[in-house]
């Protein structure tokens, strides 16, 4: 109950209606597909900005071009101080989304080399963690959302869903890589949309 009582506010997400629009919206614009991968890779596995603008073709993909089911962390946070390896897993859809990433890439003459970065920038550089904020605030312009968040906001939405599914901590804490599970208890405070889903079964 300690750990309960500590936590004295909710990070900061995405309602299941603004990733539909989100993802809705990059998804038809053709110049959107790499933030859409982005994005979904970012929502099925919780990685922060500066893991997802690390990651290389060769630590996602095999010699065959199929996307991995476990990917091996090279960069992620606490890298230096806690040098363990880290490992995130991939869902089919996002799977199958970076294979077609990976597709359209080749047939633009894009390096898709083992140590070729897998998110490129429009001037065919390795995406900073500037222009993926920026790409962020532009999409959800776009997509018509009525408030402005930030991306961490991306991985706060995915360890959430993870706890609102399961209401295991321990399986949370697994998937946001956290050592100490008084950082993934911010994940259990409920959503606004379960307010008003268990409202409605109230008898009254």
């Amino acid at each position: 109950m300690s750990a309960y009582a500590a936590v004295t506010r909710a990070p900061r997400t995405l309602t299941e209606k603004e990733v539909a629009l989100l993802l809705r919206t990059t998804g038809l614009h053709r110049d959107g597909f790499r933030d859409h991968c982005l994005y979904s890779l970012a929502l099925a596995t919780g990685l922060r900005e500066h893991e997802l603008v690390a990651l290389n073709v060769g630590d996602v993909f095999d010699e065959r071009g199929r996307a991995h089911l476990y990917v091996k962390l090279t960069v992620f946070k606490g890298s230096t101080r806690h040098p363990e390896p880290q490992e995130v897993l991939l869902s089919d859809t996002v799977r199958r989304k970076l294979e077609k990433l990976l597709r359209l890439k080749r047939s633009q003459g894009h390096d898709v080399g083992p140590q070729a970065p897998l998110f490129l920038s429009r001037k065919g550089l390795r995406l900073s963690t500037r222009q993926v904020r920026h790409g962020f605030s532009v999409w959800q312009q776009r997509a018509g959302l009525e408030r402005h968040l930030n991306f961490h906001s991306v991985r706060h939405t995915a360890c959430t869903g993870v706890y609102r599914r399961t209401k295991d901590i321990r399986l949370t804490q697994r998937f946001a890589r956290q050592r100490s599970i008084d950082s993934t208890v911010i994940y259990t405070h409920p959503s606004d949309e379960e307010l008003v889903r268990v409202t409605q079964d109230l008898p009254c």
